[in-house]
């Protein structure tokens, strides 16, 4: 970050940056979040990788069966800034595993912002607003006042933003630091900032003074934040779920024992009929109980009930499964969750009907749509899900991976499109790419490769000093194709020799032959398996 851009952080405004012109690429193809832009068919993509951190600007329509794209301008965030955290895979207590974004009138599209400290980017800082293609700042948030507890940094970071077009207010759900709002009526340059905290006993939200206490145990961390079609606030807490009267600031409390006295860490709103979704997940000294309820067109908050292919309900599904919800897209009277193991690496999409949790024909978790469903191409997590206008009918589905760039779907999930950074490859083995080429444990690469006719492919291994480890196909049957031939969900190295042990970390080579006499090279590094 230049001198001049460090000097406009320090008096609270930074401007970045114009965007690049029209480019091929997202910043990376780790992606966290995408969300609807100003125009149909448009969505920001935000990206963190070993370049850094920064949004892509995507254009988008149905063609053929599939989507094409145009990626439009791409835009790296400074180095000191990003709005992945770096426990976003690794918080046990499910409060931060998510990326969360508003589309937000005339500040455009927001998301939190996390600056670098001594232990990793950990420290929140704001948000950083996208409004146009030349249109990009980053906003710091500064501790309100009043005094509180000794908490982690992360237990002050905005999780959720609501935005009120009616008022033009941006809502944030900040943790330890309550709710914040942030009224841009007078301008997005000149806001009026306000803070508040949940009086738990006297069920209001209290407005912040410097001579304010905070006590944890009294004025409850704020984790989430929704807002139903009748204008009522949702509060995802502490210490329960609260609703909010926003013009009086009177709280209430749910009428659900359960959600009144646990641990609520996230509420989504949307559909038709309007559905509510609210995820409680308590820690224990070695575990974390979790689980998934909702309100249905109106009707009482019930745990969302998870049948088998066989129609028959199943217990505990959700906390068996370790799952947390990263976020929930809308379409009709259907609920997508993007979910996570919280201690695991398992990842996918929940589908929800007006009865509950659709299953999937699958052995392993028929719950849960990830590669066996085409949501994405290649074993990596899912981590975000997001509905946006695809057109003026039809509304897209679009996910967010950690290393296969986004899959977007037209037909509510039923097929994908998988859009990712690839470098281009030439005819009949003409060049070999490796995407990504640096793997980590149980990683993968791509092996990427173009043949211009059908072919039989055999794909091999060597180590520096050119023993061969592994075999990865042999003879495998290939189709011509324009752009690329290789078959994503078997044309991959993951890291290991033949007999499933990891290498040890060093470059290796990549040979691709088939059998019209043309070989082709690629190049790769693996960290180890460990």
């Amino acid at each position: 970050m230049n001198f001049l851009c460090k000097w406009i952080l320090g008096c609270g405004l930074c401007a970045v940056s114009a965007f690049a012109a029209k480019s091929e690429n997202f910043v990376s193809n780790f992606t966290y979040a995408a969300g609807p832009a100003s125009s149909t068919g448009s969505i920001w993509v935000v990206s963190r990788g070993n370049a850094g951190s920064g949004v892509s600007l995507v254009s988008l329509s149905p063609a053929s069966g599939s989507i094409s794209y145009s990626i439009n301008a791409t835009e790296l965030l400074p180095d000191s800034l990003t709005p992945v955290q770096d426990g976003v895979f690794s918080d046990v207590t499910a409060e931060h595993r998510r990326t969360p974004y508003a589309k937000a009138g005339n500040l455009g599209f927001v998301v939190p912002l996390v600056a670098e400290s001594d232990s990793g980017y950990l420290k929140p800082y704001g948000y950083f607003s996208a409004r146009t293609a030349n249109a990009v700042t980053a906003k710091p948030l500064p501790a309100p006042a009043g005094e509180f507890p000794e908490l982690p940094e992360m237990a002050k970071a905005v999780s959720a933003f609501v935005y009120d077009s009616s008022a033009s207010v941006l809502w944030m759900a900040r943790g330890i630091y309550g709710v914040a709002k942030e009224d841009v009526s007078g301008g997005i340059n000149s806001p009026k900032r306000s803070n508040f905290v949940v009086n738990k006993k006297k069920l209001t939200l209290d407005s912040l003074k410097s001579s304010s206490v905070v006590d944890s145990a009294k004025n409850p961390l704020v984790f989430g934040m929704a807002r139903a079609s009748d204008g009522t606030f949702y509060l995802a807490t502490s210490g329960g779920l609260f609703t909010l009267d926003i013009s009086t600031l009177k709280l209430k409390t749910s009428g659900v024992k359960f959600l009144d006295t646990s641990r609520v860490t996230g509420v989504w709103i949307g559909g038709t009929p309007e559905q509510i979704i609210v995820e409680t997940s308590v820690r224990g000294k070695s575990s974390t109980e979790d689980k998934l309820w909702r309100s249905y067109n109106g009707k009482a908050f019930a745990e969302v009930v998870f049948r088998d292919t066989a129609g028959k309900a199943q217990k505990n599904i959700y906390d068996k499964n370790d799952f947390t919800t990263s976020d929930v897209a809308f379409v009709g009277n259907l609920a997508f969750l993007s979910v996570q193991a919280v201690e695991g690496s398992a990842s996918g999409l929940l589908k929800l009907d007006s009865v509950g949790a659709v299953p999937y024909d699958d052995e392993d978790n028929p719950w849960l749509y990830g590669l066996n469903a085409g949501v994405v191409d290649r074993s990596v997590e899912v981590t975000s899900i997001a509905a946006f206008p695809l057109t003026a009918k039809i509304t897209g589905l679009v996910a967010c991976t950690n290393g296969a760039g986004i899959s977007v779907s037209a037909d509510t999930g039923k097929t994908w499109t998988h859009i990712m950074n690839q470098t281009s490859v030439k005819d009949d083995l003409g060049s070999i790419r490796m995407i990504p080429s640096v793997i980590g444990a149980d990683n993968q690469s791509l092996v990427s490769y173009k043949v211009s006719k059908p072919s039989k492919i055999t794909i091999e291994v060597f180590s520096y000093d050119m023993r061969r480890v592994r075999t990865i196909v042999k003879n495998a049957e290939r189709s011509a194709s324009s752009t690329r031939s290789t078959l994503a969900t078997e044309d991959f190295w993951d890291g290991r020799d033949n007999a499933g042990k990891a290498v040890t970390m060093g470059i290796y080579y990549v040979r691709v032959k088939d059998n019209h006499g043309h070989v082709g090279w690629g190049k790769v590094m693996t960290l180890g398996g460990k």
